[in-house]
C-alpha cells in the first residue's frame, strides 16, 4: 500500500470482520513533536494475547479469502523504518485498538493519502457500523460522528444520491479545511 488510508481502510475493514458495531478512527498530526499518530478501536470479537503477537507475523490471518495476512506487518514496517511503531492492544469479547506512530517529517514516510475518500467509503459502504472520524492537526480537529446523520435520515439509505453528496462534501470540506489552515501556519 502506498497511502497510509489506505492501511486505515484495511484496518478498519478487519474490524467490521470482527463483527465491531463501533469504530472510531483518529489521525494526529502534531507538528510540534513531529509526530504522526493513526489510531483504530473497535469494539469487536477481540484477540487473545497469543493471537496479538501472531497479528504481525505476513503468514498468520484469520481471513478465509487468503492464506496471508500482509497488511499489519506491512504497516509495522513502515512505521519502524520511519522512527515509530506499531502497538496493538486487544481484549477478547472487548475489542481492539491498534495505534501506529511515524515521525512525521520522516522522508521515508509513505503519504496520508485521501482521508476524505477513505472516510468516506467506509461510512457508506459499512452503514450498519456506528463511526467516529477524528481528524486533528496540532490543536485543530475535524471530527464526524454519524450518529446524528443516521438519526436525521431515518428510513433514507446513506447511498440516495443526495446523501452521498453530502456526506463526500463534508468529508473534504472539513478535511481541507483544516489542511489550510495548517499550510497557512507553516
Amino acid at each position: 500500500m502506498k497511502e497510509l488510508a489506505l492501511h486505515l481502510l484495511d484496518i478498519a475493514h478487519n474490524s467490521v470482520s470482527a463483527n465491531a458495531r463501533n469504530i472510531t478512527i483518529e489521525v494526529k498530526e502534531d507538528t510540534k513533536s513531529d509526530l504522526l499518530t493513526l489510531v483504530v478501536k473497535d469494539d469487536g470479537k477481540g484477540m487473545d494475547a497469543q493471537m496479538v503477537q501472531q497479528v504481525i507475523d505476513p503468514f498468520v490471518t484469520t481471513r478465509t479469502t487468503r492464506n496471508v495476512g500482509l497488511g499489519i506487518p506491512l504497516l509495522k514496517a513502515a512505521a519502524e523504518a520511519c522512527g515509530g511503531n506499531l502497538e496493538i492492544h486487544s481484549t477478547p469479547g472487548k475489542g481492539t485498538e491498534v495505534k501506529v506512530t511515524f515521525q512525521r517529517s520522516h522522508i521515508d514516510r509513505m503519504p496520508l493519502g485521501n482521508l476524505a475518500e477513505t472516510f468516506f467509503s467506509l461510512e457508506v459502504g459499512c452503514p450498519e457500523v456506528h463511526w467516529t472520524f477524528i481528524y486533528e492537526v496540532d490543536e485543530q480537529k475535524f471530527e464526524f460522528d454519524d450518529t446524528l446523520v443516521k438519526q436525521e435520515l431515518g428510513d433514507v439509505p446513506l447511498t440516495d444520491p443526495l446523501v452521498l453528496n453530502y456526506l463526500r462534501k463534508e468529508f473534504e470540506s472539513g478535511i481541507k479545511a483544516l489542511q489550510a489552515s495548517y499550510s497557512e501556519i507553516s
